[in-house]
């Protein structure tokens, strides 16, 4: 089934919501401890759980204006919800912390796989919404690789070695950013390999 279009901003705001939400949610209780039914959790950990509900609500909401999911909405939804699970769970911000190496691991791993196969599994995602050549293909999915690599590995170091603000700061802003701008660089120097609609000549 096709997916409906709706207002692009009112898709963003779905998309970046609960994100930006837990954000705001870590950033006002960071320094708070709570106490639920006699176990003490830090401010972190009830932020991370209440991002998921959060995330729940605006993909199910994504869903029903749009009659489709990405792949990728559901896999970071299963990630979010399983690794807020361990960490409510366990009452260690470890494992929501890990989430993030892991998304983007796999994701390298998943592209990496095609690779090896001497295929884009990037182009059988994306092609419709990109006209692009299989060479292009190629290129962007082996830089795409690496930079999922790049930043599992930065997340772990990151994680393990800052602190936990500097960590959810990073996570929530940097990381997207930088995935961003590389995407957009990306385009832009693969301008050559874009394949143009033909024309309609009705």
């Amino acid at each position: 089934m096709a997916e409906k279009k709706i207002n692009p901003v009112l898709k963003q705001v779905l998309e970046l919501g609960p994100t930006l939400i837990f954000f705001l949610v870590y950033m006002w209780i960071k320094d708070e401890s709570y106490k639920i039914a006699g176990t003490s959790y830090s401010g972190f950990i009830v932020a991370a759980v209440v991002l998921v509900p959060l995330l729940l609500a605006s993909i199910a909401a994504l869903w029903w204006l749009t009659g489709a999911l990405s792949r990728m909405q559901i896999f970071v939804a299963v990630m979010v919800v399983f690794f807020g699970g361990l960490t409510a769970w366990f009452n260690d911000e470890s494992f929501f912390k890990m989430k993030t190496t892991i998304v983007y691991g796999t994701f390298a791993l998943i592209l990496g796989i095609g690779l090896l196969r001497g295929i884009s599994l990037l182009q059988w995602i994306m092609a419709e919404a990109l006209p692009m050549k299989s060479e292009g293909w190629m290129i962007l999915t082996r830089r795409l690789t690496a930079m999922f690599a790049a930043l599992a590995v930065a997340n772990e170091v990151i994680w393990r070695t800052q602190s936990t603000e500097l960590w959810v700061k990073l996570e929530t802003f940097a990381m997207p950013a930088a995935l961003f701008l590389f995407l957009m660089v990306n385009f832009a120097m693969l301008q050559r390999f874009i394949e143009e609609p033909p024309e309609d000549k009705s």
